[in-house]
């Protein structure tokens, strides 16, 4: 059973915001940060892809009437796969956003 742990990708997506305000922009990005950007951001889909699995699955097993499963750690699960999703659209949201913003910048 994989859980996500939310507090944990809280806790990864405030350490890059933190990261990313403390780049010296005079400085040349290397290309390994982004290769890690671009690992930490498949990881956390990955992670929410398994979140919503696994929720899934738990809400069929009970449904099909599974008597090891039970009711709450259903619900708790179906919020937690909520909740990464709705943080993971946010990310993507604001990702987007700047994507934006750096193509309309005038050269």
């Amino acid at each position: 059973m994989a859980d996500i742990d939310v507090n944990q990708i809280m806790v990864q997506m405030r350490a890059m915001a933190a990261s990313a305000q403390s780049v010296n922009t005079a400085q040349p990005v290397a290309e390994s940060q982004g290769a890690d950007f671009a690992s930490l951001l498949k990881t956390s889909v990955d992670q929410v892809n398994a979140t919503q699995t696994q929720a899934k699955g738990m809400a069929e097993a009970f449904a099909k009437g599974d008597t090891s499963v039970d009711l709450t750690e259903v619900m708790v699960a179906m919020q937690k796969a909520s909740l990464s999703f709705q943080a993971m659209t946010q990310v993507r949201n604001k990702l987007v956003e700047a994507y934006k913003d750096v193509m309309n910048m005038p050269v």
